[in-house]
C-alpha cells in the first residue's frame, strides 16, 4: 500500500471536500447554465424560462440543474411574483477550486523536488 505524503494527503482531502462542486461542473448543461448566468448583462438574475429556452431544455430539466447548482452554492435565486430569477454566487466555488489547485501544485512541487514517499 502506498504511503501518501502530506501534500498528497492534502490534495485528497480537498478532492473529498469539493466532490459536489466537481460533480456539478462535470455536467455540460450545468456548465452552459453557469456560462449563461455569467454572461448576463445585469446582476438581477435570469428567469428559468429564458435559461431553458436558451439551452434547449425543458423548464423542469433546467430547474433540476439549477437546483443542483443552488444546493452547492454556485447559484442563488430570488423570487419576483411567481417568477424565479437565478444568478451566480461563485465566490465559495472559486475559493474551493483555488485550494484544490494549490494542493495539487504543492504535490507536484514535492514530486519534482524528490520529496514524495513511495512504498
Amino acid at each position: 500500500m502506498m504511503a501518501y505524503s502530506s501534500a498528497q494527503q492534502e490534495a485528497l482531502k480537498e478532492f473529498k471536500q469539493d466532490i459536489g462542486h466537481l460533480n456539478a461542473l462535470s455536467n455540460t448543461n450545468r456548465q452552459r447554465l453557469i456560462m449563461m448566468l455569467g454572461a448576463a448583462k445585469n446582476n438581477s438574475g435570469v428567469k428559468v424560462s429564458d435559461l431553458a429556452d436558451a439551452i434547449g431544455l425543458s423548464q423542469p430539466a433546467t430547474s433540476h440543474h439549477l437546483k443542483r447548482l443552488k444546493d452547492i452554492g454556485m447559484v442563488a435565486s430570488r423570487h419576483e411574483g411567481n417568477m424565479i430569477y437565478y444568478y451566480l454566487t461563485l465566490d465559495d466555488t472559486i475559493a474551493r477550486l483555488e485550494r484544490l489547485a494549490s494542493a495539487l501544485r504543492r504535490q507536484t512541487e514535492e514530486y519534482e523536488n524528490g520529496e514524495s514517499q513511495d512504498s
